[in-house]
């Protein structure tokens, strides 16, 4: 339901070819600092979640970021170190790198490790914010490889039977190759909604549904405002609180990285780095059958959950990944669509920097 604002009535959508988009990231990146390897990483991830519609964690967290770089909370020019502890096991730390360089780089170890042992698994601490779990997973999946990649975050949500914030949404990604009819990839948080997507919200002059979140007298809200000032709900009740904590143990606690409520908020806390930890492991899919069998189970299991009956309400039931694969390829063929005040956001930011504004335009484009 949407809240009208001055800044912007219903539907005011434009839309941006992804290769501006990815031109536009890069610049951006490398404008604040990063060496080029480095901001085409970011650049690529947080063009891959607006592909995928998880417009949360595109370029549109851009403004997020260069304020932390800019004030040495997130390092440009991190010295990532890497020690393997076991042939299959591997402590990372980040050295303050934006996530998605050391999440990129740890997973990449976990893979090596898996291509010669059949596992591998990476920790990481002193990172930062690394965007949507999913490109962790996806970058195993093309690798013929399964994988886990879990991260903390700062606290948002009350444990269960609290009221006070102690947990992070954190979320938890999990990704298995596919046959013809595409890879699971599961990406969800902790949270019934997480916090950008309440922050999106906001942006956008539009309500939250009821049961996302909690003002900060403890009473349910549908003011995004409110939300931000208050605490987030686990989904599933006790449930979705277990599940975040078990995202702090082995991100945080086994990392080495901070846990326990003291992974620094990267929006409100401008004063140290916050030391977000995150734990990857890859495996080789065909560890235990052929990779042909393998893609043929796969197939087998997306058509039985395809060809089940609907409930009420329902025209399809869907394999995880399926909906933001669609979402690809749509944005890849008619340009990726953007609110106008995240693009008045994103213009502000590149003038900082002197870099041209993202091109974008009224109507969805034809890109074939």
């Amino acid at each position: 339901m949407k809240m009208h604002t001055e800044s912007e009535t219903p539907q005011e959508y434009v839309y941006s070819a992804p290769d501006a988009v990815l031109e536009f990231g890069f610049n951006m990146m490398k404008a604040v600092g990063l060496p080029a390897n480095d901001a085409k990483i970011v650049a690529e991830c947080l063009v891959q979640a607006d592909l995928r519609g998880v417009n949360t964690h595109g370029v549109v967290r851009i403004p997020s970021y260069t304020p932390r770089v800019s004030k040495g909370l997130i390092n440009p020019n991190p010295n990532i170190k890497i020690n393997r502890v076991t042939p299959v096991a591997a402590s990372v730390d980040g050295d303050n790198a934006i996530g998605f360089v050391s999440g990129t780089r740890a997973m990449a170890e976990a893979i090596d490790m898996a291509r010669t042992y059949g596992v591998g698994v990476a920790t990481v601490k002193n990172s930062t914010h690394y965007g949507m779990g999913a490109s962790y997973v996806i970058q195993a999946i093309k690798q013929g490889f399964a994988a886990f990649a879990f991260t903390n975050a700062s606290r948002t949500m009350p444990p269960w039977g609290g009221r006070a914030p102690l947990l992070g949404t954190s979320p938890m990604a999990v990704g298995f190759p596919g046959g013809k009819l595409g890879p699971f990839v599961l990406d969800m948080s902790a949270a019934v909604a997480a916090r950008g997507k309440i922050r999106q919200a906001q942006r956008r002059g539009e309500e939250i549904p009821l049961g996302y979140a909690l003002d900060k007298e403890g009473r349910p809200t549908t003011d995004p405002a409110k939300a931000l000032q208050g605490v987030v709900l686990p989904i599933g009740g006790p449930k979705g609180s277990g599940i975040a904590m078990m995202m702090d143990i082995f991100s945080g606690v086994l990392s080495g990285a901070a846990y326990a409520g003291y992974v620094r908020d990267q929006f409100t806390d401008l004063e140290k780095p916050q030391n977000v930890g995150h734990f990857f492991m890859a495996m080789r899919a065909d560890l235990f059958l052929p990779m042909s069998e393998i893609h043929e189970r796969m197939d087998v299991l997306t058509t039985r959950v395809h060809e089940i009956p609907k409930a009420e309400g329902f025209a399809e039931a869907l394999m995880p990944g399926e909906i933001e694969a669609r979402e690809d390829v749509k944005s890849r063929r008619f340009g990726i669509p953007y609110s106008k005040s995240e693009i008045d956001i994103l213009t502000a930011e590149a003038a900082r920097f002197g870099i041209a504004p993202l091109p974008v335009f009224d109507k969805p484009l034809d890109l074939k």
